[in-house]
């Protein structure tokens, strides 16, 4: 399919071009799956993102630290599509333009949010969370039903396994530990075959031990998914952290490992602090 039909398509109908690219993957050969350019949100005068460029790699775990209003829950809610920029580009792969979708189309075509409160259905038990968030065709469920019954039961067979709750299968939600309710719902997720996990403050809340397995989740997903870890704690993200943006004022400020990081002196006087 030619770029300018897969555009065409995009235009007429936002909802089946994000189903058709996600079944077939987003084109990724250029290694970006994310690219914004030159994003600026204003609230009532206040400039929430100010010229803010960022581009994520397909399987790249990315961390996205600053201070409060630096502008990283702004830079995902316009990724997701909650909020329009006033100026700039967002695209997801080399075709799909974030812009001109809505939440449910842009959630359709690939990209994932998780809030920093988890959200599951607590009088349901955790296989039934994961049976809930499958992502399937309404229309063709019913003559599929038995086909899919059994794709369905190793999907979330694995997904439990990947999120280390097997053991609870059977558990009410609302019994989980905070820990556990945040790998829940990132199952849920996952259910949803995202192909880019926006990740807002994962680990607030957790013990120790549900910190680490945390960050043993999260490396094991990246590769196969794209993350944007958005996260405070920078014990934790400098145990999973390959690459590290800087958001301050609504720019980028700095990029790069966590060790160039934690020695940029413009990054120490406005964030790490001495």
């Amino acid at each position: 399919m030619s770029d300018a039909t897969i555009l065409r398509e995009q235009w007429d109908d936002p909802v089946a071009s994000g189903a058709r690219l996600l079944s077939e993957g987003v084109d990724t050969s250029h290694k970006g799956i994310l690219y914004l350019d030159g994003i600026s949100v204003s609230f009532d005068g206040f400039k929430a993102l100010n010229n803010l460029s960022l581009v994520i790699d397909a399987g790249e775990l990315r961390c996205v630290i600053g201070p409060n209003g630096a502008g990283k829950t702004t830079m995902m809610d316009v990724i997701t599509g909650k909020t329009q920029p006033d100026t700039g580009t967002a695209f997801f792969g080399q075709t799909i333009d974030l812009t001109r979708l809505s939440e449910p189309e842009i959630a359709g075509a690939g990209i994932g949010r998780k809030f920093q409160k988890p959200t599951v259905f607590e009088q349901h038990s955790v296989y039934e969370n994961l049976e809930l968030a499958l992502k399937a065709d309404k229309r063709v469920w019913p003559t599929l039903r038995s086909r899919l019954d059994g794709v369905a039961r190793d999907r979330i067979t694995a997904t439990l396994e990947t999120i280390k709750l097997v053991p609870q299968a059977g558990r009410l939600a609302g019994l989980l530990s905070h820990g556990q309710k945040q790998w829940l719902e990132i199952g849920m997720l996952l259910m949803q075959e995202p192909q880019l996990l926006l990740l807002d403050e994962p680990v607030a809340g957790m013990t120790d031990d549900e910190t680490l397995r945390s960050a043993e989740l999260f490396v094991s997903l990246a590769g196969s998914y794209t993350l944007i870890v958005v996260e405070h704690d920078m014990d934790f993200v400098e145990r999973i952290a390959h690459k590290v943006t800087v958001l301050h004022e609504g720019s980028v400020l700095a990029e790069g490992s966590m060790d160039d990081i934690q020695r940029n002196e413009q990054v120490i006087e406005v964030f790490l602090g001495r």
